[in-house]
């Protein structure tokens, strides 16, 4: 924790200072009065005294006054009135419980980025799940979820958090790069207005409230991870929702596998929820090996469609990390329940990949291409129409040179001469909602393989009726 001498924070790469320097940090909110009597000083920015009281007594907040959150900073500047925020978490007012929520989502995780406040939050967030209001308890565990990894950090799909590449690639920057960065924009910046913002974020750098947004998060993340052993005790929660979202939350940390997994097996063993049991088998698959295809595999066998896809997506991310696999038969019921979820996507969603079960089908059936090519790409082009747009483009890349394993090099095929599932791919791609989805690496993935590379183009080649976009493209298959 940062107490009352300002320690320096680590900083990080220069390549991602844009970013920060392009979110407007202000300088919000009175600095701490410092020296009052002990009681008066529970009261932060007009905090009842009353609600913060009972939430020490009931040690949700011990040691908040303790950290000296003017040294630290979040989205909107200096973090002093975080103490306020986590108080009023603790508090009866449902009004100013919402609030806050709301106001701890968009300071110290926003819109991805953690800052040097986000890891001295996680403590008394981490206590509040435990003991916190029922009313707040489960988007509690949802922030500190966030707070170790957030949306990007999912795209990693099916194989999960890849920890060491993230501590070597925050391992390789360092403070005086961030701050010779911000030197050459203030020397290059001839409007003395936007010079002196830069030199006020430089000074921001300099004293550890700003810093690379992949170091913050690792430090958010190793916040989270330290709590991890007390919060696996919600996996016996009696409220369903508060076991789902520590399943998920524990996913993420395969450092801490030996210890997670057999707290993941044990509730597999008497959970009686669709939505508890499928959220922990994904995590199980995502911190296990081959060794628990035993233990995976009769969920292949549930009644409910969302258990099957779960076990079958577990099983898919362990074969699939193993050279020696599932065996064909195993690897046949896997591809053969991602096809049917792909098909028809099981209910309810679940929290991983934004909840978007086609999309972390197509993950999973693709990294079984070897083992039933024809199936998976069909598979695959039965889930690209029900994914977000903001998901397709890696799925759309991958699937592309799955699909297409030799290039057309002297001629572009007719489409008659491809094979079906390669036929039902191309069907999907040019039936997408927004082609730019995809991006200028499919376009090219297209090209190089004398497929037609426009929306209009492969509507054409596939056909399909003109839908009045693009009508100026090239066929360069004609």
């Amino acid at each position: 924790m940062i107490r009352r001498t300002s320690e320096a924070q680590p900083a990080g790469n220069c390549r991602d200072l844009s970013r920060s320097a392009s979110e407007g940090r202000g300088r919000g909110g009175a600095d701490r009065v410092r020296g009052r009597p002990e009681a008066e000083q529970l009261s932060v920015s007009g905090v009842c005294d009353s609600r913060r009281v009972i939430s020490i007594e009931r040690g949700l907040l011990e040691g908040l006054d303790e950290v000296d959150w003017a040294e630290l900073g979040h989205a909107y500047g200096r973090a002093q009135d975080v103490p306020e925020q986590l108080t009023e978490l603790c508090g009866d007012d449902e009004v100013a419980r919402e609030g806050a929520m709301t106001s701890l989502f968009g300071n110290i995780f926003h819109q991805g980025t953690r800052y040097s406040a986000s890891p001295h939050a996680v403590p008394f967030l981490a206590r509040i799940a435990l003991a916190g209001p029922h009313a707040v308890r489960d988007r509690v565990l949802t922030l500190l979820t966030r707070l170790a990894i957030d949306w990007h950090d999912e795209y990693d799909l099916p194989g999960g958090i890849e920890i060491e590449a993230w501590r070597a690639a925050v391992a390789a920057v360092s403070l005086d790069e961030a701050l010779a960065f911000y030197d050459e924009q203030i020397a290059a910046e001839p409007d003395e207005g936007k010079r002196n913002r830069i030199r006020d974020i430089r000074a921001e750098w300099a004293a550890g409230r700003l810093m690379d947004s992949r170091a913050s998060a690792l430090l958010s993340y190793g916040a989270v991870r330290a709590e991890l052993s007390g919060l696996l005790s919600l996996l016996d929660d009696p409220d369903p929702v508060i076991r789902t979202r520590t399943a998920y939350l524990s996913a993420w940390f395969p450092e801490e596998a030996a210890a997670v997994l057999p707290r993941l097996l044990d509730r597999l063993r008497v959970e009686d929820s669709v939505t508890v049991t499928a959220t922990t088998l994904v995590a199980v698959g995502l911190l296990g090996d081959i060794t628990l295809r035993a233990q995976l595999g009769p969920h292949l066998d549930a009644s409910a469609p969302l258990v099957r896809w779960a076990a079958a997506t577990a099983l898919a991310r362990v074969g699939s990390a193993e050279d020696t696999g599932l065996g064909s038969e195993l690897t046949g019921r896997v591809i053969s329940e991602l096809t049917a979820a792909a098909a028809d996507p099981p209910k309810p969603d679940v929290d991983y990949n934004e909840g978007d079960i086609p999309g972390y089908t197509s993950r999973s059936l693709l990294s079984l291409a070897d083992h039933g090519r024809e199936t998976v790409i069909r598979g695959v082009a039965d889930c690209l129409p029900a994914m977000p747009r903001h998901h397709t483009e890696w799925t759309a890349r991958t699937a592309l040179a799955v699909a297409f394993t030799e290039s057309f090099r002297d001629r572009t095929p007719s489409f008659v001469e491809l094979t079906e599932a390669q036929q039902r791919l191309l069907q999907a791609l040019a039936k997408a909602e927004v082609w730019n989805a995809y991006g200028k690496k499919f376009e090219e993935g297209l090209r190089s393989r004398r497929l037609p590379d426009t929306g209009a183009a492969l509507r054409h080649y596939v056909g399909l009726p003109d839908d009045g976009q693009d009508d100026t493209a090239d066929c360069i298959w004609a």
